[in-house]
């Protein structure tokens, strides 16, 4: 038998709270914009997995590689930043057998922004000539730092939940 409490009291001064993550995840343009007017993330084409790696109040930014899926029609741009909000992934039936998992996410009022300007800045970036290697499984943990950039560069105004 131990010592201790069966039952702790939550976190009460910030420096106990976990602390919120940053993530970059990839997808189309096309299906990102998609995303932002339904309030919601998808990743790796509805995996299930990642998304539940990504917490509520976890900042996401997505970087679009292309304009659509599987398209010659480079974007390289990050296209959409937000905070997730409460709950758990979803699943939702999209028609045809598709039935993706999700996450509610409140998209910042922001523009989209090339990569370009920021790869020398961002900490998965600098100095590799081959950084799109960093993003090849669709979804990064970033610094607080990248984020930052990110989110300056897309001219970010974070919406009320």
């Amino acid at each position: 038998m131990t010592d201790q409490p069966l039952f702790t009291d939550p976190p009460d001064t910030p420096d106990q709270m976990p602390q919120a993550r940053a993530w970059v995840a990839v997808a189309s343009a096309a299906h990102v914009r998609i995303g932002r007017a339904a309030g919601i993330m998808q990743v790796g084409h509805g995996k299930g997995p990642p998304l539940r790696r990504i917490k509520p109040g976890d900042r996401v930014a997505y970087y679009s590689p292309t304009v659509t899926l599987g398209g010659k029609d480079k974007c390289q741009a990050f296209t959409a930043i937000g905070t997730v909000l409460a709950g758990e992934p979803y699943q939702a039936d999209m028609g045809n057998g598709f039935v993706p998992w999700r996450r509610d996410v409140a998209w910042d009022t922001a523009h989209e922004a090339p990569i370009a300007p920021l790869l020398g800045e961002l900490s998965f970036s600098a100095g590799r000539s081959s950084w799109g290697a960093a993003l090849r499984f669709g979804l990064l943990t970033v610094t607080p730092a990248d984020m930052s950039l990110i989110a300056i560069a897309m001219g970010a105004i974070p919406v009320k939940a």
